[in-house]
């Protein structure tokens, strides 16, 4: 159960909603009103007056922040109404504490932001541990240290997103993947492939398709070049590494052909259907990674297509890993694309 299903029962007739709210877990409809809003939902509505005050001052500021027009102001005025003794709620004054250290960020203001998030956070662990707020604030913190040049501090943040600590599993896997691009910046390779295969694990469990589809072709991306089918399975790999102490050695990525095939062919068959669309860098890609593998049947019924591709950079890979007639019928592909784009 997740809040788009909520709205989706809400769409189709359903008003007795808490079985729903209580099968998911929460508590609050709020981040069921806050989907709604992105969503459009006429479930906002239905929900308003089940929001304490200080949850319908975010929703307020969830709007004005789809329509570009939060403010320092308008959080001031809710946070006064997340610390008022009647109306006091930690859990909402944390959140809001984050959301002014993100407009401080967007106003450029550095050290306020650091501040606000690293508050934000810390109340929302006291008082809310692994919930939907503080995942996102652990995110945010993350975000933040890479944008103003603080990899390492990213990194220790996103190792503050344990597997163990019920942490939800799209959070999981959007902090492994970012993990991953980290320690590949670093040249921390076996670490990157670590990331990125849990990435893909955790979104493959949380039903997030692209993005299991990103995080299992930047595995791919990285074992492609440490196959060795005399390795022990990367997920046992995985489950048996540790922290490295001062002065202990990396271990060295070997990856099994099975575990790096299996991937790529899973992303394969659960990327976006068909090969339209004049921007696809999902099957680029891909078939790239295929090509680099050698392994360009995986793409027999795609070659065999080529009217059906509108991405000229895609329709120039295939020209690239066929031959004879099927080559030069992508060639005259590639250019009959870029033609229409001209005209």
């Amino acid at each position: 159960m997740n809040p788009e299903e909520i709205i989706h029962a809400f769409e189709n007739g359903e008003r007795e909603l808490e079985p729903l709210l209580e099968k998911m877990g929460w508590e609050s409809w709020l981040g069921v009103a806050e989907l709604g809003l992105i969503m459009g939902s006429e479930i906002v509505t239905f929900l308003e007056e089940k929001l304490s005050p200080a949850e319908s001052k975010v929703l307020e500021l969830v709007k004005k922040r789809i329509a570009g027009e939060i403010n320092l102001d308008s959080i001031e005025e809710a946070l006064e109404v997340a610390r008022k003794p009647e109306t006091r709620d930690l859990a909402l004054e944390g959140r809001l504490r984050m959301e002014r250290g993100l407009v401080h960020f967007e106003n450029g203001q550095i050290e306020e932001a650091r501040d606000d998030l690293t508050w934000a956070e810390t109340r929302l662990k006291s008082v809310a541990k692994a919930s939907r707020d503080h995942d996102i604030s652990l995110l945010n913190k993350a975000a933040f240290h890479l944008s103003i040049d603080e990899p390492m501090m990213a990194l220790h943040v996103h190792g503050e997103i344990s597997r163990k600590s019920g942490h939800a599993n799209e959070t999981l896997a959007i902090s492994r993947i970012q993990a991953a691009r980290i320690h590949l910046a670093f040249g921390h390779i076996f670490d990157a492939a670590r990331c990125a295969f849990n990435a893909h694990a955790h979104a493959m469990i949380a039903k997030q398709i692209e993005l299991a589809v990103e995080s299992g072709a930047i595995f791919v991306e990285i074992s492609s070049g440490f196959i060795n089918d005399e390795a022990e399975k990367f997920a046992d790999q995985v489950a048996e590494s540790k922290p490295l102490s001062a002065g202990e050695t990396a271990p060295i990525l070997q990856v099994h052909s099975d575990d790096v095939f299996g991937v790529l062919e899973w992303c394969i068959e659960n990327t976006k259907e068909g090969y339209s669309g004049e921007e696809r860098p999902d099957l680029r890609a891909l078939v790239m990674l295929a090509k680099r593998l050698e392994r360009a049947e995986l793409f027999a019924d795609l070659l065999s297509s080529p009217n059906e591709v509108e991405d000229a950079l895609l329709a120039a890979l295939c020209a690239s890993i066929s031959e004879g007639d099927s080559a030069t019928m992508w060639t005259a592909r590639v250019t009959e694309i870029m033609t229409l784009k001209d005209v």
